[in-house]
This record gives C-alpha cells, structure tokens and sequence, in this order.
C-alpha cells in the first residue's frame, strides 16, 4: 500500500452557499473539481494523507486580527467563519503535531482583508490566515511565523495586518502592481518602522515562467527564511499564476507549482485565488497535495503544458534578477533600519486611502504608530468610510511593553466619542477586546 513520506490533512469547504454571483471567477467549482480530482487518484486512500472537516471560527478569533464595521458578523457570513474555521482545524492538528503538514482547501479567501474592515476587497472580507495563525500564538504559544504569499496578487490585507510586528515575515511573490490589482507590493514597502525588512515584495513581470518563480524561491525567498528561523511557514498558496489563468498575465504550470512547495516545504498551506477552474486548479492542488506529502509527482501536467511556449525572455530574466537583488538589499538593511526608527515615544503616521473594490467602498485612513525598541508598537487607526462610518481603532501588540500598553489605554479612555462611531481597543497581551459607542 502507498503511503506518504509525511502525514498530511486536507480540509474541503467549497462554500456552497456564498458566491459574488452565479459566473463570477470566484465560485464553488474552483474546489468542486479539485475534490473530483482528488477522489479520481485514490489520494485519500494513500496511507498519511487524512482528511479533517473545517471547525467553525468564532467572532473572538476575528477580534484578534481585525476590527470589523459595523461589527463582525456585519461584514462575515457563516461561511466565512467555516472557512476560517478550516484553516483553524489545519493549524491546529500540525501544533499538536497530529499530522507534518497541511492543506486548507477553503473558499472564501482572505488575503486582502485589512486589519480595518468594512466590507470586502478582492473578494475578502476577513482575512483567514491571519485568523488562524493569532488562533495558534493564542492557544499554542506559537511566536515566530513566516508568510509565504505566492497567489499573483499581491498580498495587501496580510501585508497590513503584519506591518509592524517584527516576529511575523511576510513575504509576497506576485505579479507586478504597475500591471495587476491591487497596484500595491513594490521592494520599497517593507514594513513598519519597528519592523522594517521583515515585509518582503517581490514583483515579477507579465509573463514569468516557472523558471523565473524558482529562481525567486532558492535566491531570495529560501535564504531570508534561513535566516529569520520561523517556527511555522505559511503559504498563501493562491493559483492564479498558471499560464491558462482568465485574469491575470503570468506562465506558472501545476508542475511548477508542486515544485515550489517541495522547496518551500511549508508546515501549512491555506487556498487563495486560482481561477481556470477545469484546466488548471485540479492538476495543481493534486501537485500541492503530493508535494507535501513527500510523493512523486513528476507525472503531475496539464493536457496542453508547452514548456518551450511558456518560457520567459531574457529581459524578464534580467528584471527578475533586480527585483531579487533589491529585495536582499532590504532584508540585509533591515536591523539597521528598526535601529534608526527607535526615537521612543515618537509616533509615525501615514495615510491611505484603500478601496474595497467589491463593496464599492473608499476609506481614508489615518495610522499612527509608537516607536519603541522593546516591541512592535503601539497602532492606532483613525477610520473613516464614505458612507459615514467612522471608527478609531487602539491595537496593542502582543509582546507589547508596559509603555505602550498604557499610552493606549491612556488613548482609548480620553478619546472623546465625538465624530466617532465607535472606539475600540485590541489588547493582545491579555486576548481582550471591547469598544465604546
């Protein structure tokens, strides 16, 4: 009987029940194919692969992550909480080392999500791995964690919510915003000023084959993880760089895919977009699923996979080279940049103004962050929407010292309620989360 080299869970949730609508790209099918496909190879009859049903994620476990206007079961349906809740269930069993490694078949996705929300972007509305991995640092002890996001567009809403924690790299390997929604994850965003160089971007131009994705991996990618010693590695393993993609531009195959996470070998890996539902997704999660497992799956291609059609020029090639060695630039700069950033007691602040493209929503945004050298800082957000909701929003960290846990109780308790909605306060150094209005 074949059986895998490491023991894998899968978890499914086609979320029969939510869609953008009927023939949006973004439906049902993309993981009812993949379960046909699975079923159709016998790969749950493989002695080590086991699947698991999803657990449901609770309104506590989004408080840990975001702050959700009007409040969270106001912007979540119940399956985005299974979906959640799937991810959750993955994590879970790979920290009571039930299983090596896992895989998060889920729907909806969740990379966009913001830490403030209010309503969905790029078909997100919470963000689910950022869910499970404070669900894992809550309920496991959980400390250093790398995000590998390698869906083609790039990762803003982790990107936002792991701005300025120092233990949690993020890195995003994604097609060119100057080409690709969301315009976002250019090599100069590279965190906040108490976690400067642990956000890593790497956009690829149009039209990247899988040479250019696993040269990405083993120069840039594969050291910076070396070096930064997580102790989970997450992949955001979206899939819609396959060359037969409907909306986006890049020349990824399933077997280049399968490759990629052999090399990454994350402990977990959590669905994001991938939208040639019949002719691509199947082959390339039944390549993710054999990755992980330790399984051959160099039989693993598409009916119409033409290697010599796909392969990118040498002007690509050379773009790609820059963009990594930019990106090791920042990484090695890092310390030295936190290092000038640490004037304590000092805030920065930026502004944004970020677009909820399903929802049709504009907020501006205005956030300010302590600097300190003992943590990741003191956040608070000023929030508003254009259809009037208006929030602040204090977020104390999770290792968070005693000064920046009182300067933001200070903040919560003498903010007026005037021209705010709601005011909130996320302190992660005793999982507690409440508001006034």
């Amino acid at each position: 009987m074949l059986s895998s080299r490491n023991k894998i869970g899968l978890v499914f949730f086609p979320a029969f029940d939510w869609a953008i609508d009927a023939t949006h790209p973004e439906r049902e099918e993309r993981l009812l194919y993949t379960q046909d496909q699975v079923f159709e190879e016998g790969l749950l009859d493989i002695e080590g692969i086991v699947e698991f049903k999803p657990d449901i994620a609770t309104v506590r476990d989004i408080q840990r992550v975001h702050f959700c206007v009007p409040d969270e079961l106001g912007v979540t349906t119940q399956s985005h909480l299974i979906s959640a809740g799937g991810a959750k269930k993955i994590g879970s069993e790979v920290c009571e080392r039930n299983i090596a490694r896992g895989f998060a078949l889920v729907r909806p996705p969740g990379h966009h999500a913001m830490r403030v929300v209010h309503g969905a972007r790029g078909f997100c509305n919470v963000n689910i791995e950022a869910i499970m991995i404070e669900y894992l640092r809550h309920a496991y002890g959980v400390d250093r964690v790398a995000i590998v996001d390698t869906d083609c567009h790039h990762g803003d809403g982790t990107q936002d919510i792991y701005w300025h924690d120092p233990d949690t790299l993020f890195i995003s390997v994604h097609q060119d915003g100057r080409t690709l929604y969301p315009g976002t994850g250019f090599t100069s965003e590279y965190g906040g000023p108490n976690a400067a160089g642990t956000t890593i971007n790497l956009p690829l131009p149009p039209r990247t084959s899988e040479e250019g994705f696993l040269y990405v991996l083993e120069n840039a990618i594969l050291p910076i993880l070396d070096e930064f010693k997580p102790e989970l590695i997450i992949n955001s393993a979206g899939q819609d760089n396959h060359y037969s993609d409907p909306i986006t531009d890049m020349n990824f195959s399933a077997h280049g895919y399968a490759e990629l996470t052999s090399r990454l070998k994350p402990h977990i890996a959590v669905l994001e977009g991938g939208y040639s539902i019949e002719s691509a997704l199947p082959y390339m999660n039944v390549g993710i699923i054999l990755a992980l497992a330790g399984l051959d799956y160099s039989q693993i291609g598409e009916p119409d996979y033409n290697p010599e059609q796909l392969r990118q020029g040498p002007e690509i090639t050379r773009r790609i080279e820059k963009v990594v060695e930019e990106s090791l630039s920042i990484w090695k700069q890092g310390p030295q940049i936190r290092q000038n950033n640490r004037h304590q007691g000092k805030f920065f602040s930026r502004e944004r103004h970020i677009f909820y493209d399903t929802d049709r929503i504009i907020e501006t945004q205005r956030e300010s962050v302590r600097a300190c050298p003992d943590c990741g800082g003191l956040l608070v957000i000023d929030s508003r929407a254009d259809r009037g909701s208006r929030i602040l929003a204090v977020h104390i960290p999770r290792k968070a010292c005693a000064k920046c846990r009182e300067a933001g109780y200070q903040t919560f308790d003498s903010t007026g309620m005037e021209g705010f909605d709601r005011i909130f306060i996320q302190d992660r150094t005793t999982d507690e989360y409440f508001f006034r209005k």
